[in-house]
Order: structure tokens, then C-alpha cells, then sequence
């Protein structure tokens, strides 16, 4: 998740100013707010856990919105979107492997 931000928030900061206040500022929220989410997971058990990955899932699904829109727009490249997609990808899968192993 920390690369993930590294590489992001440098490229949100040169997103059309006009989208600043809207679209740009959710899109880092939602990847500040899932990694913070994971944080409070990893120092937490049982259901507060739980209700903590379900909100880093919630998260990156909104991540997940934002890009698109912003590859849609092209204030990303298709080099650019395919790379912080395969980093997105990566993270969804140990968040999901997480939740499933935090079930059991």
C-alpha cells in the first residue's frame, strides 16, 4: 500500500485543478483511507478487525472508481493506469486473503 501511495499522490497532485476539490481529493482520501484502515487492522482483533478490513475493501473499491475515471479522462496514460492497476490488484489480493483467513 505504501508504494501504491508513493507512486499516486505525486500523480494526483498534477490532475486538473478544476477536479482538485472533487474528484482528485476523494481519489487520495480513498487510498489515505485505506491505508490507515489497514493500519488500525493490523492493531486490532476479532470483529474490530474485521469491520477495519471491510472498510480498507471499501476503499480500494473506491480507488478502484477513481482511477478508471481518471484513465477515462486521460490524466493517466494507459502505461500509467495499467501500472498503479497491477499495484491496486496486488493490494486487493492480500487485503482478500486477509479477510479470509481472519474469518476463519
Amino acid at each position: 500500500m505504501f508504494d501504491l501511495l508513493q507512486w499516486l499522490l505525486p500523480k494526483a497532485e498534477r490532475f486538473p485543478r478544476v477536479h482538485r476539490h472533487t474528484v482528485t481529493l476523494r481519489l487520495m482520501n480513498a487510498a489515505l483511507d485505506c491505508q490507515e484502515a489497514v493500519f488500525a487492522a493490523q492493531s486490532t482483533r476479532g470483529q474490530r478487525r474485521q469491520d477495519a478490513l471491510q472498510d480498507a475493501d471499501a476503499a480500494l473499491n473506491r480507488l478502484r472508481l477513481y482511477l478508471r475515471l481518471a484513465h477515462r479522462w486521460r490524466w493517466l496514460n494507459d502505461g500509467q493506469y495499467a501500472h498503479v492497476g497491477e499495484q491496486v490488484a496486488e493490494v486487493g489480493k492480500l487485503l482478500g486473503g486477509w479477510i479470509r483467513q481472519s474469518r476463519s
